[in-house]
């Protein structure tokens, strides 16, 4: 052990008269733990956040959407199968996109309709795995027919008061022109099934109608709204869209599961930047601290110095003194920091259902929230630039009370100690 990692050892016990000191070096490492706890449970959440929306909104819709200029895609067909046959296409899917009000002796809502195709949905959402009651054959029975069949969502279900086997009106805003004037269109549908996803604005405010009853009830005739594709990877989405617009050459155009949520996952990577900045000024704050512990115990210790300089100690070697105790105030802060915060994000879900039944409240009401649990995602290399951004500021912060020990000039200090 090198003199220098010795006394910086020493140093880091107070004797009984420098209890102050102790005090400071306490509090030191304690800030630093707290900031470095806090940013890695705030990023792991937010990662989680993240990941746990992309994984919902993406699960009910397509990675990339194909649709055709003008009205209505015609041919979808044909575009479905050309597209499945493309590299690292995993599903393609036609579907109609229409808003309508759904009726029932409980109430009144307005919802999206979607029809679906049933025999190939499967392949691009996540849907039939969904349906917590019935199932995604009941909306087979063509409109004509008796009671065609629609799935709704938990929330929607819940709000106008129906459950499956009842019956519901759709009524269209889109009427049909009379002599009296516009009258809405309605039809009657049974309720085959009920969702849920777990994101409460597609619980409460979305329902799904098979494809034939779609195009016949909101009269589209022979077209649907596009082809939803689903791909093996999702961060190469607009490379599929290009290879998609190519190999299809005509009318048609692309967008990614990216550009229809660009500005809700922009506002959540810009929040998790501005919580990075605002937690690191913990960490900063907490350097400040092993400054002021580092200029009291270099005042403290002018003897000290002089002695070990007229024994031959270089300016050097008493500036690594002091860094080597500095380093070590952050080491150890980053240490308990970096434990305390992974025991925190990896049983988090555990942590906030103890709170939940403690005191009865919901963490997250879905109401309010996109989702309704408490999501952590701990991510190695976050943690990794969490660290290392912590002992950094901690080892910047010694070098300024080292430089100032370095420079005693030890005649003055054997003069007056």
């Amino acid at each position: 052990m090198g003199y220098e990692l010795f006394i910086g050892l020493r140093y880091l016990k107070a004797k009984r008269k420098q209890t102050f000191i102790s005090v400071i070096t306490f509090i030191s490492v304690l800030g630093i733990t707290v900031g470095v706890t806090a940013l890695i449970i705030v990023l792991s959440v937010m990662n989680g956040f993240e990941e746990n929306l992309k994984e919902k909104i993406l699960g009910i819709n397509a990675n990339v959407v194909v649709t055709e200029l003008g009205q209505g895609m015609r041919d979808y067909d044909a575009v479905a199968q050309k597209v499945r046959n493309m590299p690292g296409i995993t599903g393609a899917s036609p579907f109609t996109y229409n808003q309508a009000m759904i009726s029932s002796p409980g109430g009144v809502v307005g919802a999206v309709i979607r029809g679906l195709d049933v025999k190939t949905a499967g392949s691009v959402t996540v849907l039939p795995s969904k349906i917590r009651e019935g199932s995604l054959e009941g909306i087979k029975a063509p409109l004509k027919g008796a009671s065609p069949g629609i799935i709704i969502g938990s929330e929607l279900a819940r709000n106008i008061g129906v459950k499956p086997g009842d019956s519901v009106n759709v009524i269209s805003p889109m009427g049909t022109m009379t002599p009296a004037g516009p009258v809405p269109r309605m039809a009657a549908f049974k309720v085959a099934g009920i969702f849920e996803l777990g994101m409460y604005e597609y619980d409460s405010s979305m329902a799904f109608i098979s494809l034939e009853n779609s195009q016949s009830f909101f009269r589209l005739g022979d077209t649907v709204t596009g082809v939803e594709v689903k791909i093996d990877d999702i961060y190469r989405a607009e490379q599929a869209a290009d290879e998609i617009m190519n190999g299809l050459k005509g009318p048609y155009w692309t967008r990614t599961w990216m550009e229809m949520n660009r500005n809700l996952f922009s506002a959540l990577r810009l929040e998790k930047v501005a919580m990075f900045i605002i937690l690191t000024l913990i960490i900063l704050v907490a350097a400040l601290n092993i400054i002021s512990t580092l200029i009291m115990v270099v005042m403290e210790k002018g003897k000290d110095i002089a002695i070990l300089k007229s024994l031959g100690a270089t300016s050097g070697g008493i500036m690594k003194i002091f860094m080597v105790e500095g380093i070590i105030i952050g080491v150890t802060g980053t240490f308990f920091g970096t434990v305390l915060g992974l025991a925190a994000a990896l049983n988090l879900e555990k942590i906030v259902q103890f709170i939940e039944r403690a005191f009865h409240f919901k963490v997250l009401p879905p109401s309010v929230y996109y989702i309704d649990t408490f999501p952590s995602k701990v991510e190695p290399s976050v943690v990794l630039v969490i660290v290392l951004i912590s002992i950094g500021i901690s080892f910047l912060a010694t070098l300024y009370p080292s430089w100032q020990a370095s420079r005693f000039d030890p005649v003055e200090g054997l003069r007056y100690e």
